[in-house]
């Protein structure tokens, strides 16, 4: 396993998030995909939050790893006002991806937000996203409002200083202006399919 994980990890693309698709104001793309608890969820499904933040995530990457536990931690926080949702878009047939992949991963990380399944690629696409992690944080009207990272910790043994995502979210639900709409995120690249 050792081997096998080195060799997985020597392929990893180190990818920083961009703002070519989505800009500030932007609608958030509308999306229909299963997640691990054997629902199908839509954008619809989370309209009656205050905010929505989509998180671009996978299993096997370090850096999601990494920041699972601020992940969580926001969801305990604001999970009442702000809908969170994971989506993983990596190469189903990826070593470690795929739904029983992300069946076992919510389950071994003590996941409780929608952990969703984005096979075919096309909602990454519709979104712009480019890396794992890469989290978007949209209003109550699901207009963008940041697109960018969780903390400022940039290598996954790093502690953060900044909880960049926590007060950003804080912003939007007291009605202030984000000042940064966008500051990248880090981690590895979507594993896109050649199919």
């Amino acid at each position: 396993m050792r081997f096998a994980e080195a060799c997985y990890n020597a392929i990893m693309v180190l990818t920083a998030s961009d703002a070519k698709k989505l800009s500030v104001g932007d609608s958030a793309p509308d999306f229909r995909l299963p997640d691990v608890d054997g629902k199908t969820y839509s954008l619809a499904d989370f309209s009656r939050s205050e905010g929505l933040l989509v998180i671009f995530m996978c299993n096997h990457c370090p850096y999601v790893k990494a920041k699972i536990t601020d992940m969580n931690g926001l969801y305990e926080k604001f999970g009442a006002r702000v809908a969170l949702v994971g989506i993983n878009s990596n190469d189903p047939d990826y070593p470690g991806e795929g739904m029983e992949q992300m069946k076992r991963f919510a389950k071994e990380r003590d996941i409780h937000f929608a952990y969703l399944l984005d096979e075919t690629q096309a909602v990454a696409r519709a979104y712009g996203a480019t890396c794992t992690p890469d989290p978007f944080l949209f209003d109550k009207k699901r207009k963008l409002v940041f697109h960018g990272r969780i903390n400022d910790a940039r290598e996954p043994d790093d502690t953060p200083s900044e909880a960049t995502m926590e007060q950003n979210i804080e912003t939007m639900l007291a009605g202030g202006k984000i000042e940064k709409w966008f500051d990248p995120s880090i981690g590895c690249s979507i594993k896109w399919s050649e199919r």
